[in-house]
């Protein structure tokens, strides 16, 4: 009982906050945002390197970038967001950066430094986001 009353408040804050996040979704699947966005898909398992992917992208890019970059993160699972992946063709997990029709894919150096490496993890970040802001 105890786990079915906990399932049900983590599922009424998700819908809570999917019902606050569809302006933005609208923004991305009609092109309207030319800002540069970071999204980080994944899926409801996550293990740790998953978790530390999310956790320093969206660390660095607020302490580098601020409010110039926008972070979200989005469940591959939750159907809310189907409209998302596909737009963005997204197929698994992911950490990509875009600012209009440009996609940077990050996944693989994210995976591969976000937990042994989070200064080179950085570095990369910071890279590819100073190439689209400066579009």
């Amino acid at each position: 009982m105890k786990k079915f009353i906990l399932f049900s408040f983590a599922l009424t804050l998700l819908i809570t906050l999917i019902g606050n996040a569809q302006v933005t979704k609208k923004e991305i699947v009609n092109g309207e945002t030319g800002k540069v966005e970071a999204y980080y898909f994944h899926l409801t398992s996550r293990c740790v390197t998953c978790q530390a992917v999310e956790a320093e992208a969206k660390k660095n890019l607020e302490k580098l970038y601020g409010e110039k970059v926008r972070f979200q993160s989005f469940n591959l699972e939750d159907d809310a967001n189907k409209v998302i992946t596909e737009k963005l063709q997204i197929s698994g997990q992911t950490l990509l950066i875009v600012k209009g029709d440009h996609k940077i894919n990050l996944t693989n150096e994210g995976f591969m430094y976000a937990r042994n490496n989070p200064e080179k993890f950085k570095t990369i970040i910071k890279e590819k986001v100073d190439r689209l802001l400066k579009l």
